[in-house]
């Protein structure tokens, strides 16, 4: 009997850092393919950075072939700078994953704590000790960006039942 596989992209999206995990998902066994950041300058001009976050993550998408994209929501921020900063980001993540024709998931931070601790209000170093512990690691991992694309991707995994009824 073949067996379904689904390769998921976790994204925690940024500017200066965003952070990508990909998760293969095999009959329900878990194997990461690849975790890291992409890191742009402030010493670019903003656009570039922007450029920089779509360029790299097309080469990503490309090699690992995910079949889903689940990319963290924005969040209440009290810089206001920030947030539209990050809001672009994730605008040029989103037009990525739709111009790879990927169906794309949007978890907000409490979604996450929610689906990885269990508790919507969990601190985030719960959360990463969690993230090492379902994915049975050696250790939480670093950097925190990464560590929080995976969170993302174990989000979509354990939502993926209820998603596919409200759809």
């Amino acid at each position: 009997m073949p067996t379904a596989t689904t390769i998921i992209l976790g994204i925690d999206p940024g500017v200066a850092t965003t952070g990508y995990a990909f998760i293969l998902e095999q009959t329900n066994c878990q194997e990461i393919l690849d975790f890291g950041i992409i890191t742009t300058s402030a010493k670019q001009p903003f656009p570039e950075r922007l450029k920089y976050i779509h360029v790299s993550l097309t080469k990503l998408i490309k090699k690992f072939k995910p079949n889903i994209i689940a990319v963290e929501q924005l969040y209440f921020c009290k810089n206001v700078k920030t947030a539209l900063l990050v809001g672009q980001a994730r605008g040029v993540i989103l037009l990525t994953a739709i111009l790879n024709k990927l169906p794309l998931y949007e978890f907000t931070p409490l979604q996450v704590k929610q689906a990885v601790c269990g508790y919507g209000r969990a601190e985030k170093s719960q959360v990463q000790n969690m993230v090492k512990i379902l994915l049975n690691l050696k250790k939480i991992p670093k950097p925190d960006d990464a560590a929080d694309a995976l969170a993302i991707a174990l989000t979509y995994l354990h939502s993926k039942n209820f998603l596919a009824k409200i759809k």
